[in-house]
């Protein structure tokens, strides 16, 4: 099986990570985009080399997918370790194995610590917990993977207690550039939900507030869809399963051809398998199909189940997410959540890296209620607007930093010269990233002309002087050119070639440090 380009860039870069030392790397795909796929062939790899390799999974479902992709894709067999069902004896090289049973003391005592050279976790997000932790504890020499789609920065933060590295990350915005999943349209529906009373539970929103609190809208809600999903093929997510199925009764009411299903449901795969075919044309869930269930033809997503956790209100997005003839675009509702003291996901969440975009995104898209707006070009807006408000606040600071002859290079000055977004908006999020800068990373820093003071973290002033020297190998101006033109009036130097910079400076040298008769530094262009 062939993989796809930047399939193919991920298994590189993790092979890399594991070569270069990193005993435990992250993948990061959203969902839709194969990460079972990815991992087969990094299990083929593997045990080319003589490895054998564990993967790991909180359910049976995922097991079995990926069980059946590594067949297909590697024709490698596996073995399978849950329940009554063991590996040791058998001859195959691959396991996929259930971290509820492998937990077990006298289960995990029959294997060497040595058995696995490899570990693969399957939704990576789950494995903080101490189950997985003492599974990874049994095989402390192994190679650890670990796969999710986007995780929020809270997750980031927890996994990298546990992963050392992210080897790769591919963004849905890249995605669906790139043609490999289905652009997403964000409507926000004017009807307010009152979340206010809801308790928390686990770090995200009690699931039976919730079904109270959402209780008394279901009808309006169901008159919003009957204007919007009508003729589209929905999957609804919401907190209960009574909810859940209260709901179903009371889509049926409005006309809506629609099914429910739970864990319970004994009948659940004929469902799943109807709701394929077109009999129904609405599924509702109390959150059963977030994980391991795929019908690319679903081409609306209504979450009733809100959320604060980045990750889950991905999973249940990327159920829309995946390509289907004819399938222009999916679309995502968002109702009007009310709530005063915590902060829940929006479609904001899915595309923007930086939480100043998120929220400018948000107020955006809530102003155009009952519009359809296309993800990315409202990330793009809500993006240039926030530029500009840094930039005026920049043209402040710049201001004050000229009254005090600063010699240094503002590194909020610098991000913005040079357009680099992912400088503005960066988040630590492993162990020694979040350190404080080393003296001589300050040194190195200041060296190059960058004022140190204002950054409080390692992985920042790293991710500084490494664009640094990209910038140096380029050509590209530096900092100090940048605050000598950029003081005087010229934008945007950090995107001028240092050559330009360099004969604009001798000019200006040459004409006592005034500038040239003829030049208006707020209009120049590079190379005017």
């Amino acid at each position: 099986m062939e993989l796809r380009p930047y399939q193919e860039e991920a298994r590189q870069a993790i092979e890399k990570q594991w070569e270069d030392g990193v005993k435990k790397t992250l993948l990061v795909l959203p969902t839709g985009c194969g990460k079972t796929i990815v991992f087969a062939k990094v299990t083929e790899d593997q045990v080319r080399r003589g490895k054998r390799v564990l993967i790991l999974a909180h359910r049976g479902e995922l097991l079995e997918q990926a069980a059946d992709k590594i067949g297909k894709a590697t024709r490698l067999g596996c073995a399978v370790e849950k329940a009554d069902q063991t590996c040791i004896g058998s001859w195959f090289r691959v396991v996929v194995g259930s971290v509820q049973s492998l937990m077990r003391e006298k289960r995990l005592s029959q294997f060497p610590e040595d058995y696995f050279g490899t570990i693969i976790i399957d939704e990576a997000h789950h494995c903080i917990s101490g189950s997985y932790q003492k599974v990874l504890g049994h095989f402390p020499e192994a190679r650890v993977l670990g796969v999710t789609a986007t995780p929020d920065r809270g997750d980031m933060r927890n996994l990298g207690e546990v992963f050392e590295s992210l080897a790769y990350e591919y963004t849905l915005p890249r995605a669906i550039r790139e043609g490999y999943l289905s652009p997403i349209k964000a409507m926000t529906i004017p009807l307010k939900l009152d979340l206010s009373g809801v308790a928390l539970q686990s770090g995200d929103f009690k699931a039976g507030d919730l079904a109270t609190a959402l209780d008394p809208y279901l009808y309006q809600i169901a008159e919003e869809m009957a204007k919007y999903c009508r003729e589209r093929k929905t999957v609804v997510f919401l907190p209960l399963v009574k909810t859940s199925q209260k709901f179903r009764d009371i889509l049926l009411e409005k006309g809506f051809r629609a099914a429910e299903v739970n864990g319970e449901s004994k009948d659940r795969a004929e469902i799943l398998e109807d709701f394929d075919q077109g009999k129904y044309n609405v599924l509702c869930n109390s959150m059963l199909l977030t994980e391991g269930w795929d019908c690319p033809s679903v081409d609306c997503v209504v979450v009733l189940r809100p959320t604060k956790v980045r990750s889950l209100y991905s999973q249940m997005v990327g159920r829309g997410t995946r390509l289907y003839p004819g399938k222009e675009h999916l679309l995502l509702l968002d109702f009007l959540w009310h709530t005063e003291r915590h902060e829940l996901c929006h479609p904001a969440s899915l595309i923007c890296e930086n939480e100043d975009v998120a929220r400018k995104m948000t107020a955006d898209l809530e102003a155009a209620a009952g519009c359809p707006v296309d993800l990315e070009e409202a990330e793009k807006k809500a993006s240039e607007e926030v530029v500009a408000e840094r930039e005026e606040a920049l043209a402040a600071k710049l201001a004050e930093m000229k009254h005090r002859k600063k010699k240094l290079v503002d590194p909020l000055q610098f991000e913005m010269s040079i357009k680099a977004e992912d400088l503005a908006g960066y988040v630590p999020s492993f162990g020694w990233e979040m350190s404080p800068p080393s003296e001589k990373q300050k040194a190195a820093l200041e060296k190059l002309g960058i004022c140190p003071d204002e950054i409080d973290n390692s992985g920042k002033a790293e991710k500084l002087l490494d664009r640094l020297a990209i910038r140096r190998n380029e050509g590209l101006t530096t900092p100090k050119q940048i605050r000598f033109l950029e003081s005087r009036g010229f934008q945007h130097v950090g995107t001028w070639q240092f050559e330009t910079a360099k004969k604009l400076i001798d000019r200006i040298a040459a004409n006592g440090w005034r500038i040239p008769e003829g030049i208006r530094p707020s209009e120049y262009k590079e190379g005017a």
